[in-house]
C-alpha cells in the first residue's frame, strides 16, 4: 500500500499561463485519444452485431456473459427481499425529497397574446423513450438510479429503459433494482459501459432504440454519449458527466477534517476523480493534508481514492476572491465554499455544476437525500450547462393561433422584414392573407 504525504501543492500567483491550464487540467482529458478509439470501436461492434456484441463485450469487460440482459419479475421481488429495511427506508425517503425538489422547479406550459388576435403558446411534451445509464463498475449507486428516474416519471416519459452493468453473479445490484421499482421503473437491462450507450442509442433485438440518453459514467461511458450524439440514427443525450470532481474554497476558519472528508468522498470514486482545494492560508493546507492521511488509513477505498489524489492538487491563492477566479475557470461538477460568510460569495459563483454553502454542507449530501440532483456536468461543462432535472426529460414546442384580425394587425410587419431579407416566398405567404383579409 502506496502512503500518502501532501496533495501537490502549487502557488497560484507564480504559475505562468501555461502552469495554470496544467494544474487545471482533468485526467480524463489526458488519455481521451485512446479512450475515443477504443469506444469507436465497441460503438461499431454493438452497432454491426447487436445482442451478439453485446454478450461478447459483457464476457470481456463484466466477467459475465448473459443469455438474457433483461430484469425479470422475480429478481426485482429477490432484490426488495435483500436488502436491509433501514436501506429501503433511506432510499423511499431519499426518493420522497428528490422528488418533491424536483417537483417544485417544473416547467409550465403559458400562453401570451402578442395583438389582438394573435395567440403564442409554449406546450411541453416528454421525450417519448429515454435511456438511463446507472453506473456500478467499482460501486452500486442506487442514488444515480434516484436521480434519473425520479425526474422522468415526472415528466411523464412513457418509455423508460435503465442500464446497469451485472454483478460476476449475473445480476443487478439490488438497491439499484429497488431505487428503479421504487420510481415506477421496472424496464431494466444488464448492460454496462459503452456497449450499454450503444445499446440504447442504437438499439438491438432486446433494447429499443431511445432518443435521449441520461446518466454519468466514467471516461469511457462519457466518450460513447458524445459519440452516439455526433452519429446519423445516434442519440441525443443529457450532458458531459464523466469522472466525478470537487473544488474546496476553504479559508482559515474551516474544520480541516471535514473538508479532508469532501475531498475523499470524490476521490473515492474512481482513479480517474480529481480533487482541487484552495486556500489563503497555507496553515490551512498542511492541515488538510494530515487529515487526508489520518483518514486514508480507516477508508476501504482507499488505494482508489489514492490514485485520484495523484493527480489532485493543493493551490495556496492570494484572497478567497482570487479562488472565485480559479474556480470559475475550472467550472467544477461540485463546489464547496469552506468559508465564513460563505452565501455571501454565492453572487460570484459563474461556473459549477451544484454549490455547497459553508461548513455544514457536505458534498455527500447532494449525492443521496438533500433534493437536489447529482447527475451534473463535468470536465468543465459547468460553464455552459446545468445539471439534469424535469426539463431534461421534455421538449417545449411553441405554438401560434392567429385569427383574421391578427394577421391584419402584425402582417405588415412580416411583410417588411420578409422584403428586408429578400424571400418573396415568405412575404407571399403573408401579404396573401392580408390581401384576402382587406377584401
Amino acid at each position: 500500500m502506496s502512503a500518502f504525504t501532501a496533495l501537490q501543492r502549487l502557488q497560484w500567483s507564480a504559475l505562468d499561463e501555461t502552469q495554470r491550464e496544467a494544474a487545471l487540467r482533468r485526467p480524463a482529458q489526458q488519455t481521451r485519444a485512446d479512450t475515443a478509439a477504443a469506444v469507436s470501436a465497441i460503438l461499431q461492434r454493438v452497432r454491426a452485431d447487436g445482442d451478439d456484441a453485446l454478450r461478447e463485450l459483457g464476457a470481456r469487460y463484466d466477467g459475465v456473459a448473459l443469455d438474457d440482459f433483461a430484469v425479470g419479475e422475480d429478481e426485482f421481488e429477490a432484490a426488495q427481499r435483500e436488502l436491509s429495511p433501514a436501506l429501503r427506508a433511506a432510499i423511499d425517503q431519499a426518493g420522497r425529497r428528490i422528488g418533491a425538489f424536483h417537483a417544485a422547479g417544473m416547467s409550465a406550459p403559458y400562453a401570451w397574446d402578442s395583438g389582438d388576435g394573435v395567440r403564442c403558446e409554449r406546450v411541453l411534451r416528454p421525450i417519448q423513450r429515454v435511456g438511463l445509464y446507472v453506473p456500478a463498475g467499482s460501486a452500486p449507486l442506487p442514488s444515480t438510479a434516484l436521480m434519473l428516474c425520479m425526474p422522468a416519471r415526472l415528466a411523464g416519459c412513457p418509455e423508460i429503459a435503465l442500464c446497469t452493468p451485472p454483478r460476476r453473479d449475473g445480476r443487478a445490484d439490488p438497491a439499484v433494482l429497488y431505487a428503479a421499482a421504487s420510481c415506477g421503473v421496472r424496464r431494466v437491462y444488464k448492460l454496462g459501459g459503452a456497449q450499454a450507450i450503444a445499446a440504447m442509442a442504437f438499439g438491438t433485438a432486446s433494447v429499443g432504440k431511445c432518443d435521449k440518453l441520461f446518466g454519468p459514467g466514467n471516461a469511457y461511458v462519457t466518450e460513447a454519449k458524445r459519440q452516439v450524439a455526433l452519429l446519423e440514427g445516434g442519440a441525443a443525450i443529457d450532458l458531459p458527466a464523466g469522472p466525478s470532481e470537487v473544488l474546496v474554497i476553504a479559508d482559515a476558519g474551516a474544520r480541516a477534517e471535514f473538508v479532508a472528508a469532501d475531498l475523499l468522498s470524490q476521490a473515492e470514486h474512481g482513479p480517474d476523480s480529481q480533487v482541487l482545494l484552495l486556500s489563503d492560508d497555507a496553515a490551512l493546507l498542511d492541515a488538510v493534508d494530515a487529515c487526508i492521511a489520518e483518514q486514508l488509513r480507516q477508508l476501504p477505498r482507499a488505494e482508489t481514492a489514492r490514485a485520484a489524489l495523484a493527480a489532485s492538487r493543493s493551490i495556496r491563492v492570494e484572497s478567497v476572491a482570487a479562488a472565485m477566479e480559479v474556480s470559475n475557470r475550472y467550472a467544477p461538477e461540485h463546489l464547496i465554499l469552506a468559508l465564513r460568510d460563505a452565501r455571501a460569495w454565492l453572487p460570484q459563483v459563474q461556473a459549477a455544476g451544484s454549490v455547497f454553502l459553508g461548513d455544514w454542507a457536505p458534498e455527500a449530501l447532494g449525492d443521496y437525500c438533500s433534493g437536489t440532483n447529482h447527475v451534473l456536468p463535468t470536465s468543465g461543462a459547468a460553464r455552459y450547462a446545468g445539471g439534469v432535472n424535469v426539463a431534461s426529460f421534455q421538449v417545449a414546442i411553441t405554438v401560434q393561433e392567429v385569427q383574421p384580425r391578427g394577421i391584419a394587425a402584425i402582417g405588415p410587419c412580416a411583410v417588411e422584414l420578409a422584403t428586408a431579407e429578400g424571400l418573396d416566398a415568405h412575404r407571399l405567404a403573408v401579404a396573401l392573407r392580408l390581401e384576402q383579409v382587406a377584401a
